[in-house]
């Protein structure tokens, strides 16, 4: 599954859970909290989904991605 791949399963991960965002914009740089509004809630819905989704675990104790991309590249590499 290659990084793009997991942007576009984001996108629509983020467009249900936040359905008011406007997507248009969104990069692998857009910063969830400051960019997106995400919360602390919208962070562990954002995490199940996306674990659910594409089938892989984020390994406990893993720091909590800033960005877009940071989760792109954690999803890459627990499905590694």
């Amino acid at each position: 599954m290659t990084r793009e791949e997991v942007f576009d399963g984001l996108k629509e991960i983020i467009g249900v859970i936040r359905p008011n965002t406007d997507l248009t914009n969104v990069g692998f740089q857009t910063e969830l909290v400051r960019e997106l509004g995400i919360d602390s809630l919208t962070m562990l819905l954002l995490s199940l989904a996306a674990e659910e989704k594409f089938g892989m675990h984020f390994p406990d104790g893993a720091p909590v991605p800033v960005t877009v991309g940071e989760v792109c590249d954690a999803v890459v590499k627990a499905k590694a």
